[in-house]
């Protein structure tokens, strides 16, 4: 019986039958399109702690940066790719993301310095890391992508944020699921006891969006025909890419802007998505609440995204309830009332609306197939609609 050859000792064979001229000009290609780490790359050591508030210890080792301990609300994400997106969505300011992917970085990251058409950073969804802490099964420290320039573990340095390795994410997600998302801290400086966690605040009792929401007025597309006031709660730069791309003139304003004033001038509102518990923008809140009660004739379509579709939810009289673990990730289930159509969906949230407390004036549009939650709602003659979900596709 002929046993067959190894794999690499076959393509070995096939290479000494190219002739050399053509050898050495795939290589030459190879290593100017090569956007992958060296053989110099050395898996993490350092030892690092994360602590959670019920009492929990995980040790890992720590890939990111090395400096200081970071406190944040310990939260889980269920997409297999994607973290250059995650990590820079504003709506995970303070927060300490969990990957439930087993292997991360094999890809790398992009480069930081290419700027798309906006001048806007074209690779990510910010111009930094929001996220508190990154906390991973497999560290690949070895990266390979046409588009990489550097490695996870590098960019988590240059941004000065933890990340930890070989944590046991499966038990860790199944705690978050059973008891909810925790306060959490990881811990670099292994002599250190662990922490009192009534001196540790919860991030959610922050004002997390007037911390990432921009200080001044910005607009893109000028010159657009359609002009759109977009409400910065955290907006993530692809929804502004993409309404631009679609004929808007997109004047971006501060969370506590009092657009209420300026509705005459703009064709309609956008509410972005954003960081936290929706309850504190009250300002928002009220200039929503006067924006929706105009008479008819000064009606303009009003449309929100995530935190946006929570804070429309307030200023038509609805309540926000935290859920217990939130959802995030890129493959939540959305069933769309008015088709019958299911959205597999990216999400990054850990409100909503209950929308048995809204007005008789509304119905609900969206729900989720897996924990029935809200995903969006709809005025029955007016053009007010939400979506909790991140319809314009990008990871959160």
């Amino acid at each position: 019986m002929t046993m067959l050859r190894p794999l690499s000792s076959r393509i070995s064979s096939l290479a000494h039958r190219v002739p050399n001229g053509v050898r050495a000009s795939a290589a030459r290609r190879t290593r100017f399109m090569a956007t992958q780490s060296g053989d110099d790359a050395k898996p993490p050591t350092a030892l690092a702690t994360l602590y959670l508030e019920d009492g929990s210890k995980f040790v890992g080792r720590s890939f990111g940066s090395h400096e200081a301990a970071v406190d944040g609300e310990v939260v889980f994400t269920t997409g297999m790719v994607g973290y250059p997106e995650a990590l820079t969505d504003p709506s995970y300011q303070g927060q300490i993301i969990t990957l439930t992917t087993p292997m991360v970085g094999n890809y790398g990251v992009p480069s930081r310095k290419k700027l798309d058409k906006f001048g806007l950073p074209a690779m990510f969804e910010s111009y930094k890391i929001h996220a508190s802490g990154l906390i991973v099964q497999d560290y690949s420290h070895h990266y390979s992508h046409w588009k990489a320039d550097s490695s996870l573990g590098d960019w988590l340095k240059e941004e000065g944020v933890p990340g930890l390795c070989d944590i046991d994410t499966r038990m860790l997600t199944k705690k978050i699921r059973e008891k909810g998302a925790m306060v959490g801290r990881i811990e670099v400086d292994m002599n250190k006891s662990a922490p009192d966690f009534s001196t540790i605040g919860n991030p959610n009792e922050r004002h997390l969006v007037a911390e990432v929401s921009i200080k001044e007025p910005k607009t893109y597309g000028v010159g657009n025909p359609i002009k759109i006031m977009g409400v910065d709660c955290g907006m993530k730069y692809n929804m502004i890419r993409l309404l631009v791309d679609r004929g808007c003139e997109l004047t971006v304003v501060p969370w506590d802007h009092p657009f209420a004033d300026e509705m005459h001038k703009y064709d309609g509102v956008f509410l972005s998505n954003g960081p936290g518990d929706p309850t504190y923008c009250t300002e928002t809140i009220e200039q929503l609440k006067r924006a929706i009660s105009v008479p008819d004739e000064q009606v303009k379509p009003i449309f929100g995204i995530c935190l946006g579709n929570q804070l429309l939810g307030l200023a038509a009289g609805g309540e926000a309830k935290k859920l217990p673990f939130g959802n995030r990730g890129q493959n939540q289930p959305v069933i769309n009332h008015a088709t019958g159509e299911c959205y597999i969906t990216s999400q990054n949230h850990g409100y909503h609306i209950d929308t048995s407390t809204l007005g008789s004036d509304y119905k609900e549009l969206f729900t989720n197939l897996n924990d029935g939650s809200n995903e969006g709602f709809i005025h029955k003659s007016r053009p007010y609609f939400t979506a909790q979900f991140h319809p314009e596709y990008r990871n959160g």
